[in-house]
C-alpha cells in the first residue's frame, strides 16, 4: 500500500488533470486560505485542499480520496470549534465557493449552496421581505448548522433550521449524486434533519422561508452582582413565553472586562407588541438595574450580521455544551459561579432558548430528538494565544462537569467535540438505530464523520 506522501502526490496529479490547477492546493496562498479556520487553535494540515465551485468538483474530490486512500473532510464556512473541517494528511473539500442563494419568493423557499453562510441566505431573502431559520451569528455556515439541528432566535416561531430543510443534493461516499426530499429518499432527508454531516457532502439545500419583515431585539446588560436575581426572573419569563419570543441569556465580559449578565431577546411577532413599553420584550430591560439596554425593531438579516463582530476569526476557542430542562436553582448556581469566573473577557456562557414550534415536533419526526422545552448551554472559552489556553480549557471542563448532574444525558451534536465521550452515545436517543441503518446503507466504509454518530 502506498505511503501517505505518495498517495497525496498521486491524488494531486490526478486532480490537476481533471480540474483547473487553481482549484487544487497543496501549498501557497490558496492552501493557506483553505486551512485558516475561525478557531485559530486548530493546527491541522491536509495534504490537499480542493476548492469546489460545482457539484462535479465535489464528485472529483470524493472519488480521488477513495481512489488514493486519503482521509476526507468537508469545509463549509469553518466555524466548527473542533476543527473537523480539516483532516491531517488527507483531502479537504472547501465548499465556500458554493455560496450562491436563489430565492423563490412566491413559494417562500430558497436554494442554498453548501458553502453559504447565514449572512448569504438572509441577505438574499431580505430582498423579498423574507427570513430563514438561522443561528445567532451570521458567518456560520448554513449547511453545517442545519444538519446538526440549528438553534436560533426564531426557533420558537418557525422551528430549528433542520425543521426548515425541505430537500438536499448530496454527493455520497461512492461519488454518486443523489437528491432527497419528502418523496425521494425520505429516510435520508429524515437523517439530515439533525443527524449531522455523516451521510455525504451536501452541495445544496432547499429551505423554507418565512415572512418576518422585522424583529424586535437588542441587548440588555446587567451587573454580575444581580445575576442570580435576574436569572430567576428570566426563568419566569421563559415559562410563560409566546412562540414569537426567544430569550437567550448568559455570562459575557463587559467593556471593562468584568463579567456581566446578557439578556438577548428576539421578538418575531407583531411589532407594536414587541415595542410596547409594557409588553413582554421591553419588560426584559426592567428585570433589575441594567448598565446598558438597547432594544428596538430591526431587520433580522442586519441584526444577525451585526453579531459577527462578537466572534472574530483567529482567536483560540474551546467549547462545551450541556442541555438542561431550564433555569432551576441548581443551574442558576452553576451559571452564577462560573459566569463570575470567566477565564478571559472574551469567554462566556450562553443559554439558548428552545421552546414553542421547535418543541412541538415529535421526537421521531426528525433525527434531532430532544424536543421538550429546554436550554442549550454553550460554555465557550476564548483566548488570543499563549498560556491562557490551559486555564480556559480547565474552566470550560469544570463548568461542563458542574452542569452535568442537572442536564439531559446527550447534548447538541454541532457543539460536541470528540472529548465528550460521556455525551456522544446519548445524542440521538431512540433515533440512533434508524440513523445507524441509514449510515450503513449510504456510507458503509464510514468516510464521513462531520458530527458525532455512535456506530454499532
Amino acid at each position: 500500500m502506498p505511503d501517505e506522501n505518495s498517495a497525496i502526490t498521486a491524488a494531486l496529479r490526478a486532480l490537476r488533470l481533471r480540474l483547473p490547477a487553481g482549484q487544487v492546493h497543496d501549498s501557497g496562498p490558496g492552501y493557506d486560505d483553505g486551512i485558516a479556520l475561525w478557531n485559530g487553535a486548530v493546527q491541522r494540515r491536509p495534504g490537499i485542499v480542493l476548492s469546489c465551485s460545482s457539484t462535479n468538483d465535489v464528485v472529483a474530490g470524493v472519488r480521488a480520496a477513495r481512489e488514493f486512500g486519503l482521509a476526507l473532510s468537508v469545509r463549509g464556512r469553518g466555524h466548527d470549534y473542533a476543527g473537523r473541517a480539516l483532516v491531517d494528511g488527507g483531502l479537504t473539500l472547501d465548499l465556500r465557493p458554493l455560496h450562491g442563494v436563489r430565492v423563490y419568493p412566491e413559494a417562500r423557499i430558497a436554494e442554498v449552496g453548501g458553502g453559504a453562510s447565514a449572512n448569504h441566505l438572509l441577505a438574499a431573502a431580505d430582498e423579498h421581505g423574507l427570513v430563514a431559520a438561522t443561528g445567532t451569528i451570521g458567518a456560520v455556515g448554513m449547511a453545517g448548522l442545519t444538519l446538526g439541528g440549528g438553534y436560533g432566535p426564531l426557533a420558537g416561531r418557525v422551528g430549528l433550521a433542520a425543521d426548515n430543510l425541505l430537500a438536499a443534493e448530496l454527493v455520497l461516499a461512492d461519488g454518486s449524486v443523489l437528491r432527497t426530499d419528502s418523496h425521494h429518499e425520505p429516510d435520508l432527508l429524515w437523517a439530515l434533519r439533525g443527524g449531522g454531516g455523516n451521510f455525504g457532502v451536501v452541495t445544496s439545500m432547499t429551505v423554507q422561508l418565512h415572512a418576518v419583515p422585522a424583529v424586535v431585539t437588542g441587548m440588555v446588560l446587567y451587573p454580575w452582582k444581580q445575576a442570580e436575581q435576574i436569572l430567576g426572573r428570566v426563568r419566569e419569563a421563559q415559562q410563560d413565553c409566546p412562540d414569537g419570543l426567544t430569550i437567550q441569556v448568559g455570562a459575557v465580559g463587559s467593556p471593562d472586562g468584568s463579567p456581566a449578565l446578557l439578556v438577548l431577546p428576539t421578538w418575531s411577532g407583531d411589532l407594536a407588541t414587541g415595542t410596547d413599553p409594557s409588553g413582554p420584550v421591553m419588560a426584559l430591560s426592567r428585570l433589575g438595574d441594567p448598565v446598558f439596554a438597547e432594544l428596538g425593531a430591526v431587520p433580522y438579516a442586519a441584526t444577525v450580521a451585526g453579531r459577527d463582530a462578537m466572534f472574530p476569526d483567529g482567536r483560540h476557542v474551546t467549547l462545551r455544551t450541556r442541555s438542561v430542562p431550564g433555569l432551576s436553582p441548581d443551574v442558576i448556581d452553576v451559571v452564577d459561579r462560573f459566569g463570575g469566573e470567566l477565564p478571559t473577557p472574551m469567554s462566556g456562557i450562553s443559554l439558548h432558548h428552545f421552546h414553542g414550534a421547535a418543541a412541538r415536533v415529535a421526537p421521531a419526526d426528525t433525527a434531532f430528538v430532544l424536543r421538550r422545552t429546554h436550554l442549550m448551554a454553550e460554555t465557550i472559552a476564548v483566548w488570543p494565544t499563549g498560556d491562557a489556553g490551559d486555564k480556559a480549557r480547565h474552566w470550560a471542563d469544570e463548568a461542563s462537569a458542574a452542569l452535568a448532574p442537572h442536564a439531559f444525558s446527550g447534548g447538541y451534536a454541532n457543539l460536541l467535540g470528540p472529548e465528550a465521550t460521556d455525551q456522544i452515545p446519548n445524542i440521538y436517543g431512540d433515533n440512533l438505530p434508524r440513523l445507524q441503518r441509514i449510515k450503513t446503507a449510504v456510507d458503509p466504509d464510514r468516510v464521513f464523520s462531520g458530527t458525532p454518530l455512535p456506530l454499532a
